[in-house]
């Protein structure tokens, strides 16, 4: 929430425990280690965004389609974008990704690549375009749009052999410049196996790491949208390691190798599978983790699993298990045969966006006057205002030398705490290695709570809310300086 003028002059009157000047010759923290790109800072301000699974499977009843579907087969009655997309925004998306092309190959655009697409299906008379409308249909809605693209093709005879790969090149080629900003680009991990691949009928293996060429398709997706975020081994975020919507705790942004191989990055052994979801600390190269995970048992939409949507206490807690520790939620709400979110599914979403903000209704640090065991130089311009100013590029600062400061925070009566949201300016790395927060009970300080990885957003929910007059922030372990660009309480 971003403060008022007059809040903040008011927060400005009231913290009075530390030189107030302007010091120009005081120079800013240089950064530390791995650091975002533009488009990854761009992207770690989204938190929440959708997926559409919406392909031949929504009326196959099937998870993976086999390739050999009837492009007739996909028909749905009352598809309204905008419905979808508004039932996403009062869900608290912020973007969504469509699944343009899922396994079974079908393309929900007319592409020119392959047979196995919608302008030859009956809906709108082959005329149709899904990518299209709900790319619009976002537009107005001032969401963001990004595509999916599966790399592998069950229904393409080509696939497996190299004469595939131009084609897929091409396919997502048309998808970036047929339409317009895309914020994300997703590539599956699910790479080869049984299909119908033009009527052969056999199972096809491949190299993921080698196959696909990925050098090349990097290389065009920076060339048409410079702009997106590339989910895939080696690509701007990596996969959490799950499908469950959980981050590890820690979760570091930070990875290691930048040309690490897929096979590496989605082996089935803990070892791998633990550093997709904590990250490892103080690697080389700036890489976050999405969270993905669906509304439903299955990813597309099943009559049967109505009844089995998440509640919105439990889209809650994987916000907070998610968003909470510094990764992405990214939640799947497939639409129905008639090309609809189920109400089922739009009605969780809803109540889901009501109860957070509700949850961080009102920020206790804003009237809060603060005591910081140091400011770096003494200059305002890295003073601890920065944390209530809603402004991520702003930061309390300290001297190159202060790697473990504290500060408190006097609400001046005694208050009700539950939540601690708190962030990093990451445009200068993910610096902080451990911190504790204290609440002042009984006319002395107890640790309340203790954690490691801040990164773009660490959420602390307290186990129970707890009545104090002050809170300390307590940084146990950097390497380096800090600079922290949020401090709220709830």
């Amino acid at each position: 929430m971003r403060i008022s003028r007059r809040q903040f002059v008011a927060a400005s009157l009231a913290t009075t425990a530390y030189p107030r000047a302007w010091a120009s010759n005081i120079t800013p923290p240089r950064p530390s280690g791995a650091t975002p790109s533009p488009r990854q800072l761009e992207w770690h301000t989204l938190e929440t965004y959708a997926f559409l699974h919406f392909t031949v499977n929504t009326f196959t009843d099937k998870e993976w389609g086999y390739g050999d579907e009837d492009p007739n087969v996909f028909n749905p009655t009352a598809f309204d974008p905008d419905a979808i997309v508004r039932d996403l925004k009062a869900g608290g998306m912020k973007a969504v990704i469509l699944t343009c092309k899922h396994h079974d190959g079908f393309c929900l655009w007319p592409t020119k690549t392959t047979e196995h697409c919608i302008r030859n299906s009956r809906w709108r008379d082959g005329k149709g375009d899904v990518v299209r409308e709900i790319y619009q249909a976002a537009r107005r809605a001032g969401l963001q749009f990004g595509v999916y693209v599966s790399p592998w093709d069950r229904s393409n005879p080509r696939y497996a052999t190299p004469d595939y790969l131009p084609l897929y090149r091409e396919q997502v080629r048309e998808l970036l410049t047929s339409y317009g900003p895309i914020f994300e680009v997703w590539f599956d991990g699910a790479n080869g196996g049984d299909g119908f691949y033009g009527g052969a009928r056999e199972k096809r293996k491949i190299d993921p790491a080698h196959y696909y060429e990925w050098d090349k398709t990097f290389a065009l997706i920076r060339q048409l949208q410079p702009n997106a975020i590339i989910f895939c081994p080696g690509g701007d975020i990596r996969w959490v390691g799950n499908e469950k919507g959980i981050a590890g705790d820690p979760c570091w942004a930070t990875y290691g190798l930048p040309n690490q191989k897929a096979q590496d990055e989605h082996a089935s052994d803990g070892g791998s599978k633990e550093e997709l979801m904590t990250g490892i600390r103080l690697g080389p190269v700036w890489r976050p983790a999405e969270c993905d995970v669906s509304i439903r048992p299955g990813w597309f939409w099943h009559e049967k699993e109505n009844s089995a949507v998440k509640t919105p206490d439990q889209l809650i807690d994987l916000y907070f298990d998610s968003v909470g520790r510094g990764a992405s939620f990214l939640l799947n709400v497939p639409p129905n045969r008639k090309g609809l979110l189920e109400p089922t599914d739009a009605q969780s979403l809803s109540a889901f966006h009501q109860k957070l903000q509700q949850i961080f209704a009102r920020n206790l640090a804003l009237t809060a006057k603060f005591q910081p065991s140091n400011i770096r130089g003494t200059d305002l311009r890295f003073g601890p205002l920065n944390l209530i100013d809603s402004d991520r590029t702003t930061y309390w600062a300290t001297d190159d030398s202060v790697t473990t400061p504290s500060l408190t925070m006097d609400l001046g009566s005694p208050q009700p705490v539950a939540i601690i949201r708190l962030r990093e300016a990451i445009q200068l790395g993910q610096r902080i290695g451990a911190f504790a927060l204290d609440t002042w009970q009984f006319d002395t300080w107890h640790e309340s709570a203790t954690g490691t990885s801040i990164g773009s957003c660490r959420l602390i929910r307290l186990p129970q809310p707890v009545t104090t007059s002050q809170l300390r922030l307590r940084i146990t372990n950097s390497p380096t300086s800090i600079a922290l660009s949020e401090l709220s309480l709830f």
